[in-house]
């Protein structure tokens, strides 16, 4: 298997040197070069195998023989393994033919650890293999730095420096990245908000000197490695349900456009999905997109959904490279545009073609709010706010009621504890495993919002 940058100016990588690079040399992220197909009749045998079987099953073709068959089952079963629930991604029903599927019970609470914790088990593979050592830097939003923080925090060949937006995580996002004590793990504020945090990111890979010289790897979604084990939770849910005999819709809480993507990645394997649904907050440039062919930014306002106050959505870059028929200019064309002129307008045959597979919805805080007390009293189940968004505009655009409709739980409502008590009366606690985390002592470094600035503290801090 080899994989090809949505820029088409970068070399071709295997699977391996792609995960470690994470953002392609020429600015653009990478793809596999062909999706492999999963016939009917296997995915039928996917059913009650488990879910670290169906992610060997589903990521295996993707690896394209850089790791072995058996590296690549024992690194999924480490990064499982300490998973609250035996089950990893249980499926909840809210309504007749309604669904949660619980994402949350990795040891960062949210959907971010199952790619983290895989991530973190295959970076340790091929860097002892290969003897070298690295440097991460990630942007977050709230969750991927504290999953990212957990998966690697320890480890001798890597360095890990999140970088967060100021004041605009949650409290408990916040300390999930600011109380490990491990010396190779760092939690960077940012005196900006995310799409700040990303685009410096993004800087200083596309510094090649400085990317040479700290060895930088990525592990943010712009990771493949990242997007493939999102794929797995759609197989296990949609076979639990029924597939490939029927097909299921899914409803994601959408930000960066990973987790989505990965629902599409599933669709183009062989996996029977009716309608992949784009779950907004406010900050809703993905859903402004596919209602009217323009995706352009209008600034990101602070929500109480704060894991998608995005207006950068880097992996919408990969669909791009879909709907424009892999036309790698084509993609630079239109980021340019983005980065000069704040947006772009969608080529009419991409947007009908987006508009085949995808619908989108928005809600409000208001509406976040009552979705979160609607839940707790027709249900009894208790949301966190992005979740509600996604249950939210899944309800907008529910379509066939003989088509299971299932929400993406991206995270445990404790993570947001403020939101949710106001939302519903009920505010949750910490499952006792991350209670300490509470009155631990913190460790960050707050930076302007200058790449000099961040790059001379990476100079300084980083084990080389």
């Amino acid at each position: 298997m080899r994989y090809v940058s949505t820029r088409g100016q970068a070399p071709v990588l295997g699977f391996d040197d792609a995960m470690l690079a994470g953002l392609a040399r020429d600015g653009g992220l990478y793809v596999p070069e062909t999706v492999p197909q999963i016939p009917a009749h296997e995915i039928a045998d996917l059913a009650g195998i488990g879910y670290e079987r169906t992610a060997f099953a589903v990521m295996q073709p993707f690896v394209g023989g850089t790791i072995s068959d058996a590296e690549l089952y024992g690194a999924i079963e480490r990064a499982y393994a300490g998973f609250a629930h035996a089950a990893r991604a249980p499926l909840v029903q809210i309504g007749e033919n309604d669904w949660i599927l619980e994402l949350h019970h990795g040891p960062t609470l949210a959907f971010k650890d199952f790619a983290m914790q895989l991530i973190g088990q295959l970076f340790e593979l091929v860097l002892g293999r290969r003897g070298q050592r690295v440097t991460i830097v990630g942007a977050t939003s709230g969750d991927t730095g504290s999953a990212a923080i957990e998966a690697f925090r320890g480890l001798d060949a890597v360095d890990v420096f999140i970088l967060y937006p100021h004041g605009r995580v949650s409290e408990i996002q916040r300390r999930q990245m600011t109380t490990p004590t491990e010396a190779n793990v760092h939690a960077i504020a940012v005196e900006g908000d995310f799409d700040d945090c990303q685009a410096l990111v993004k800087a200083m890979f596309n510094d090649h000197a400085f990317r040479d010289e700290m060895s930088l790897a990525a592990v943010n979604s712009i990771n493949w490695a990242r997007v493939l084990a999102q794929v797995v939770y759609y197989f296990t849910a949609a076979v639990s349900l029924g597939a490939p005999h029927r097909p299921v819709s899914f409803s994601v809480p959408t930000g960066n456009f990973g987790d989505i993507f990965a629902g599409h990645v599933a669709k183009r394997m062989g996996l029977p999905i009716d309608r992949l649904v784009i779950a907004t907050n406010r900050n809703d440039i993905l859903h402004r997109t596919v209602t009217t062919g323009m995706h352009v930014k209008e600034g990101v306002q602070p929500t109480i959904s704060p894991s998608m106050d995005i207006q950068i959505s880097s992996n919408f870059e990969r669909l791009l490279f879909e709907l424009l028929d892999r036309d790698g200019q084509a993609v630079i064309n239109l980021m340019e545009s983005l980065r000069q002129q704040g947006g772009f307008a969608l080529p009419e045959t991409a947007l009908a073609r987006l508009r085949q597979e995808f619908d989108s919805g928005m809600a409000t805080e208001d509406e976040t709010r009552a979705t979160i007390a609607a839940m707790r009293e027709v249900t009894g189940q208790v949301i966190d706010p992005h979740t509600a968004v996604g249950v939210k505009a899944a309800a907008d655009v529910r379509g066939n009621a003989g088509t299971p409709m299932v929400v993406l739980g991206t995270a445990h409502a404790a993570k947001f504890p403020d939101a949710v008590g106001q939302a519903c009366g009920v505010r949750p606690v910490l499952p006792a495993r991350l209670a300490h985390i509470e009155l631990a002592r913190e460790r960050t470094t707050v930076v302007p919002n200058d790449l000099a600035a961040l790059q001379a503290l990476l100079r300084q801090e980083a084990r080389r």
